[in-house]
């Protein structure tokens, strides 16, 4: 992504101490946000989910940037330094008028195709996403970039990320659906699978025990949170706080069930707040 032009020195300060804001359009990006977490403690955090709109894999195109934009401007109007845009199919859809848009760095989450390509041995990726992503240009265009040589099987995922919000992860639906995605990759000879949607690293134990150990999983925490660390030092934007920060959650459909869900992902307490 292109670099943000720094604050001015008088407002360094200041803006150091914002908070970052985390969107999705429901709790997958909770996997970006514990890692963020763990990685920048001190950095005060705002986790949006539009778990009304949830799940945003088979919505339109413009419906996705409408939301999209309305979630950016109330993360807007609480003065976030950053933005972390937690959802591929957001990402895909949204970010590049988003970026032209907003001065303020903005991270988004794009699958892992390149280190899975040149990690592959049988040059045959695999990756999980959502039917909104797999139809994407944007999307498309990053596999022919980046493929290096090797095929890519994208597997379109319908119905998981709904499993996902309901809590149904445990679910012997569950299973039979993510065996139904993962057969014909394994079949196919796919020994690396990209995980193409936030969503699905909730899945992940289940995902390796369908597919078996010889085949590695990738997914894009770690990555976004190197780049979002890389956009703060390069913007001199980083807390200079050393106190353990908090993290506020607002969602448009906030309801006890979500925050019980959210609470059991990133093992700590979660109160949703209405936006």
């Amino acid at each position: 992504m292109k670099n943000k032009v720094s604050p001015q020195p008088s407002s360094i300060l200041d803006v150091a101490h914002q908070p970052i804001g985390i969107f999705d359009s429901g709790i997958g990006g909770l996997s970006i946000a514990k890692f963020i977490m763990q990685q920048l403690p001190n950095e005060q955090l705002i986790y949006v989910a539009d778990s009304l709109h949830a799940p945003y894999g088979e919505k339109p195109t413009e419906f996705i940037i409408e939301r999209v934009n309305r979630v950016a401007k109330i993360l807007q109007e609480r003065k976030v330094k950053a933005m972390v845009i937690a959802c591929n199919t957001a990402t895909v859809n949204a970010i590049d008028q988003l970026r032209a848009t907003i001065d303020i760095p903005i991270i988004g989450v794009e699958p892992a195709i390149k280190p899975a390509a040149i990690y592959s041995k049988t040059k045959k990726v695999g990756i999980l996403v959502t039917q909104a992503t797999a139809n994407n240009k944007r999307f498309l265009a990053l596999i022919q970039r980046f493929s290096n040589g090797a095929q890519v099987l994208i597997q379109p995922c319908p119905g998981l990320v709904e499993l996902i919000e309901q809590g149904k992860m445990q679910s012997h639906q569950c299973t039979n659906l993510l065996a139904h995605y993962l057969t014909p990759l394994i079949n196919q000879g796919v020994d690396t699978i990209v995980l193409g949607c936030t969503h699905y690293p909730l899945l992940q134990k289940k995902i390796v025990k369908l597919c078996g150990p010889q085949v590695k999983i990738m997914d894009t925490a770690a990555p976004v949170t190197n780049e979002l660390q890389r956009q703060l030092l390069i913007n001199q934007i980083p807390t200079t706080s050393q106190k353990t920060a908090s993290i506020e959650f607002l969602s448009s459909s906030p309801s006890s069930s979500l925050d019980k869900l959210s609470a059991s992902l990133i093992n700590q307490a979660v109160n949703f707040k209405l936006f």
